[in-house]
Parts: C-alpha cells; structure tokens; sequence
C-alpha cells in the first residue's frame, strides 16, 4: 500500500470519529510511520489532530484523533 492509500485510510477513520494509536495503524493500515502520516494531515490537509499519551498495557503511548 502506498503512502497516499495510507494517509487517505487514516484521514476517514479520523474523519468517523475515531481514536488511533502506531498500533491500531499497523494493524489496520499497515503504516510503520503514524507520526510521519499525522504530521501530512496536519501540515497539508489542515486537520485539527489533537495528540493525547495514554497507557496501555503499562506503556505510554500516543493517541491521535480530531478536535471538536
């Protein structure tokens, strides 16, 4: 999957109200590099992504999604 497909994915799960971790976007996306697809999201298409730490299973990690 090319990167375009990647950050299209990622920009309607966003878009449908969902969170989403470097986790999740392996998974569901195949995406090694969130961060980099958050910071075009950002950067390129002006979407207002909020960035939260959370825990998961004792690990502090990012968690993307839109601001209301």
């Amino acid at each position: 999957m090319d990167i375009q497909s990647q950050t299209a994915r990622i920009k309607e799960h966003l878009l449908g109200g969902k969170r989403l971790t470097a986790l999740d976007a392996l998974r569901e996306f195949g995406c090694l590099r969130l961060s980099g697809r958050i910071y075009e999201l950002r950067h390129e298409h002006g979407l207002p992504i909020v960035s939260e730490m959370v825990v998961r299973n004792g690990k502090r990690i990012a968690e993307y999604y839109l601001e209301n």
